[in-house]
């Protein structure tokens, strides 16, 4: 097997160090998930300022690997006594899903006049790869899409930290851990949650490294087979790098489009925030669950990063893996049946342009 290029070393070396850099800085300033929210947006800006960064798809499995073990061994040991309180979310989930859609689909449409495969596919919260694909297609405008989605991630990474420090409500205090596990714990558990992730990688499940990981993880710690966290040097690590691969998300895209896209997407991102906060608000009367774990649960934001948050946050990221892993699936069938009525309104509409 060949060494990678040395640009491409470079390129990866330079992503990590600017990283690290905004993840140290924002953590300095006292930013809540300062080491995952600085170094995303310190990637993002070297990014756009044409500074070549990258993080190759071999060191994204291994990302995906480090996130879903740390969201495994991050599970509350009652995490199952919960699960009579989510079917109120789940039912809450389904019905934001419906009017994030409508509502910034339309918003798109009408007042910015992007077509409607366009506006539609970018107003769908989450399932990314899939998305890309469909438009890949032919259906609407494929840079703009990954544009507006992309800025949804990279804003909800941003504010949902800071929301949970300066909105006046309850959240969890990290608690600090006691026991980690050794280097050979690690070594056991990290074969094992990666052969998880090609397991269901293999069975096609949207985010397959992530969620086989954490399965694995889960299992073993609910299964008893250990019960000490994460060394918090990894944990540092995964978030930077988790960071890193937001903000890298952005390469490729030029100043002009971001623009061009920008303001589009950061209303649709403010309209989404707005409608899971009201959810979240209104499950929070229903169930004794903290408001941050619930937005996060019900949040449209990327697995992968909802999932390191709620990590840093000290929420139960079983319950926040779930929620995300639900509405992957509604979004399975969702954009496909989005996307097929678009298709016959635009026949409709050449139909009667030919009449």
């Amino acid at each position: 097997m060949s060494l990678p290029p040395f640009k491409s070393l470079l390129s990866l070396a330079i992503t990590v160090l600017i990283a690290a850099a905004g993840g140290a800085l924002a953590t300095l300033l006292g930013l809540p998930a300062g080491w995952l929210m600085g170094a995303a947006l310190a990637v993002t800006i070297a990014a756009m300022a044409g500074v070549p960064v990258d993080i190759p798809d071999w060191l994204r499995n291994v990302i995906f690997v480090l996130i879903g073990m740390s969201m495994g061994a991050s599970v509350a040991p009652d995490s199952l006594s919960l699960l009579s309180s989510w079917p109120i979310s789940l039912i809450a989930l389904a019905i934001e899903l419906v009017i994030i859609v409508a509502a910034t689909g339309w918003m798109l449409t009408r007042i910015f006049g992007l077509d409607a495969g366009t506006a539609y596919l970018s107003s769908f919260p989450g399932h990314l790869s899939f998305v890309m694909g469909i438009a890949a297609t032919g259906v609407g405008n494929a840079r703009q899409i990954v544009i507006i989605q992309v800025i949804r991630i990279l804003m909800l990474t941003i504010a949902v930290p800071l929301g949970a420090t300066f909105l006046p409500i309850d959240h969890l205090e990290v608690v600090a851990a006691t026991r980690f596990l050794g280097p050979f714990e690690l070594i056991l558990l990290a074969l094992g949650c990666v052969a998880a992730g090609l397991l269901f990688n293999l069975l096609r499940v949207p985010a397959g490294m992530v969620l086989g990981a954490m399965a694995a993880a889960t299992a073993a710690k609910l299964g008893g087979l250990y019960t000490a966290d994460m060394p918090p040097p990894l944990v540092l690590i995964t978030f930077v790098l988790t960071g890193a691969m937001i903000g890298a998300r952005f390469v490729g895209i030029s100043r002009a489009e971001f623009f061009a896209a920008a303001k589009g997407g950061l209303i649709a991102t403010a309209m989404t925030v707005g409608i899971v906060t009201v959810m979240a608000l209104g499950v929070t009367q229903l169930v004794d669950m903290p408001f941050g774990q619930v937005w996060l649960g019900l949040s449209p934001g990327a697995l992968e990063g909802m999932g390191a948050l709620g990590i840093a946050l000290g929420y139960d990221t079983a319950f926040i893996a779930a929620h995300h892993v639900i509405r992957l699936l509604m979004l399975s069938f969702a954009i496909p049946a989005v996307v097929l009525i678009i298709r016959m309104q635009e026949r409709l509409a050449a139909q009667q342009g030919h009449n």
